[in-house]
């Protein structure tokens, strides 16, 4: 039996990546800013507090930070072990492969660019004058839209949400878990894997494609 084509969508801060964007753009202000962004994050990714209210709050602190700040702390990300890998085998088993993040643009296009994904999604950061102003442009990436995001991806592409498979490790991630075909909660927060059909504790993303074609 020949194998479905699949839409995979992959969070990235902590999934894709082994960081969190915002944590190092946060330490680019001090070591201060820097502690106090990270607690919020892990607050924000257990599902303890309001995705969009945290995200603002943090984005906040980032006001004045120039964009060449980002782009130093963008080089600082570090893929996930077996992240590569699994984009190739996915792309030469003729699956398409999607990044959807409540990261930012500024950071998440370069990655997409060198791994050859098919999609991204992520938040805008407002730069004006070369810095950031500390606010958000356009829709929010929350839960919920992350979710309708795998949707609208796995529809323009007529691949069924049968056939859909959703990576993700923190309450951002709960929603697209749920509604994919196969949820994987990745090295995650106990809301993610109590969303999800599989739990991978071990950090390399190759153990996402063993976990698609032991499911074919």
């Amino acid at each position: 039996m020949t194998s479905p084509r699949r839409l995979v969508v992959l969070d990235v801060d902590s999934t894709l990546t082994r960081d969190e964007g915002i944590d190092l753009l946060a330490s680019c202000v001090s070591p201060e800013t820097a502690q106090r962004v990270s607690s919020i994050t892990a607050a924000a990714m257990c599902g303890e507090l309001d995705f969009e209210e945290s995200l603002r709050a943090r984005v906040a602190t980032l006001e004045g930070v120039s964009v060449d700040a980002v782009a130093t702390a963008t080089a600082q990300v570090r893929l996930t072990d077996g992240a590569e890998e699994l984009v190739e085998r996915l792309h030469s088993a003729g699956h398409l492969v999607g990044a959807v993040s409540g990261g930012f643009h500024h950071m998440v296009d370069p990655l997409a660019t060198h791994l050859g994904l098919d999609f991204c999604r992520a938040n805008h950061l407002e730069v004006i004058d070369e810095h950031l102003t500390g606010r958000l442009t356009g829709e929010i990436i929350d839960a919920q839209a992350k979710s309708e995001t795998m949707r609208s991806w796995a529809t323009e592409n007529s691949i069924e949400m049968a056939h859909t498979v959703a990576v993700g490790d923190g309450g951002n991630d709960v929603v697209m878990l749920r509604d994919a075909g196969i949820g994987i909660a990745f090295v995650a927060k106990q809301v993610a894997k109590d969303a999800s059909d599989v739990v991978i504790d071990v950090p390399d993303l190759r153990r996402v494609w063993d976990v698609i074609t032991s499911w074919d």
